[in-house]
């Protein structure tokens, strides 16, 4: 994982793909490709990239179950980081909420498997 400075932190989020992504991971805890492709309507390509910068910057972690790949914040993340997250996160519901109402709507959602 890098290290985060407020500059590199910045811009990382800069991109209002990653910073979707970045919040809707913080809000669900974990959520796969399919899932992030459904959410925020991007092609499944645009949005694996966004997630490898994401996590080469060490805000997402990764884990493999089976043929998929889930996501969440770091574990290791500095405080000031998950604060920075989790205040943008509750600042910005509506910012988020049509992203949001497309993963609850998603048709055959995963239950921890695509």
């Amino acid at each position: 994982m890098s290290e985060f400075t407020p500059d590199s932190l910045c811009k990382t989020l800069a991109d209002p793909t990653r910073a979707r992504i970045a919040l809707l991971v913080a809000r669900e805890k974990e959520l796969c490709v399919c899932e992030l492709t459904c959410a925020l309507d991007e092609i499944q390509p645009k949005i694996s990239r966004h997630l490898a910068l994401l996590r080469e910057s060490g805000l997402l972690a990764d884990r493999r179950q089976g043929q998929w790949v889930y996501y969440r914040l770091h574990p290791e993340l500095p405080d000031w980081v998950a604060t920075i997250l989790s205040t943008m996160l509750a600042a910005n519901q509506e910012w988020l909420q049509k992203n949001h109402q497309r993963l609850c709507a998603m048709e055959d959602r995963p239950n921890r498997c695509c």
